[in-house]
């Protein structure tokens, strides 16, 4: 007797691959993520064999890019942010812009105009959470001032991502993709004289700004309460349930009733939960639930990915490559020696952000289904994030050889 069970089969072929090639990556002393991007090529439509359900592998993609803000919100810290402030934050938007500048002439050159370049750019910016962590873990300066400079590097990232994935939607037209549907509410704003692109980008930012307030005015207060009860009544099991029930449960509302993202309810669920005393547990049962989701959303960015990119388009390739690698580093090193920190201090900095990851996928996934940028960009940044990812450990051991300040 057969089933046709396509959520199970996804699911289950996913992860059996992942688990596959990131035991094997794991046997090369490369990042897990490489090994679970790889596997969502092997399923993928572009190569030869088992093909998963590409509906399925994208919902399940999504709750993995729920789970991965919701736990993006939960290590943010904006004590670790202000302590390194002087440096992370001009440090970040710094690097931010020399990289979007160089993705979007890449981006121009291929054709995609000025707003596909800038997203792609964008895409190129952002560095990994997750491998930036581990490079910091295994060479042991997580405490160190090199580390947690760039970890407030990162938050500064992360953020200006988060901004990024709230406003490109409404300006999708002007960015030169799809214009979203104008309901009602923006008709009536635009004729105050804003046009239906200004009245769009006031409509979502009052939007933004109404959630922002119900989360800091009411979700603080409310969401830390609901958690010391439910840990007051002795059963792991229900605190478990309520930490996801209370991610999803405000990505949802977010969606519903504010009309802002999912990623962004869930950045501020974490972020409010942060503030409780039980925020270490909530982080420690949360993660085998994100972890597999967040497994399954890179096997899903595999999957989107056309290998043939590789010997179709080497130069746009090398280029992309070249820009994760090169100029993302030459413009954090530069800034971080021009704050008057030693050479060691400014190799760390620069090795760690020489890669993309999560943020980059899902920031160039949502621009391709806005038709802002055409599949290649996606294809492109998946290729640079390979590379880079599987470069990353050599330029770490490298940045931290013993050299003169």
């Amino acid at each position: 007797m057969t089933h046709d069970m396509p959520l199970i089969t996804t699911m289950a072929v996913g992860l059996v691959m992942a688990l596959v090639l990131g035991m094997s990556a794991h046997r090369l002393r490369l990042p897990l993520i490489a090994g679970y991007l790889a596997a969502g090529v092997i399923i993928g439509p572009f190569t030869p064999g088992f093909v998963a359900d590409q509906d399925i592998a994208a919902q399940l993609a999504e709750m993995g890019v729920i789970l991965l803000m919701f736990g993006v919100g939960l290590h943010f810290s904006l004590a670790e942010l202000l302590a390194v402030k002087t440096i992370a934050i001009p440090g970040a938007l710094g690097q931010i812009a020399v990289a979007t500048l160089a993705g979007s002439a890449l981006g121009w050159l291929l054709g995609w105009g000025i707003g596909g370049g800038v997203i792609f750019g964008l895409a190129l910016s952002v560095a990994s959470t997750v491998v930036l962590l581990r490079a910091l873990q295994e060479h042991n300066l997580v405490e160190t001032p090199q580390g947690r400079m760039a970890v407030g590097w990162l938050i500064v990232e992360d953020l200006v991502m988060v901004l990024a994935l709230v406003m490109i939607p409404p300006l999708a037209g002007l960015l030169g993709g799809t214009a979203q549907p104008v309901d009602a509410d923006t008709a009536e704003v635009a004729r105050l004289g804003l046009g239906v692109i200004g009245a769009t980008v006031a409509i979502t930012v009052a939007k933004v700004a109404a959630f922002v307030t119900v989360m800091l005015v009411v979700g603080r207060r409310v969401i830390p309460w609901s958690l010391e009860y439910i840990a007051g009544t002795g059963q792991r099991e229900l605190f478990r349930l309520a930490v996801l029930a209370i991610g999803l449960g405000v990505a949802f509302a977010a969606s519903s009733i504010f009309g802002v993202s999912f990623a962004l309810g869930a950045f501020f669920a974490g972020m409010v939960m942060a503030g409780s005393t039980l925020s270490a547990q909530a982080m420690k049962d949360m993660l085998p639930f994100r972890d597999a989701f967040a497994v399954l959303f890179f096997v899903s960015v595999g999957m989107l990915f056309n290998p043939s990119i590789l010997w179709e388009q080497p130069f746009s390739v090398m280029v992309t490559v070249l820009i994760i690698l090169g100029v993302k580093s030459l413009a954090a090193f530069a800034i971080v020696r021009a704050f008057s920190h030693t050479r060691p201090v400014a190799l760390t900095i620069a090795a760690a952000l020489a890669q993309i990851g999560e943020f980059s996928f899902i920031l160039i996934v949502m621009a391709v289904d806005l038709a802002i940028v055409p599949p290649q960009a996606r294809d492109l940044v998946v290729a640079g994030a390979l590379v880079s990812i599987l470069l990353n450990p050599l330029l770490f051991r490298l940045a931290n050889r013993p050299v003169p300040a």
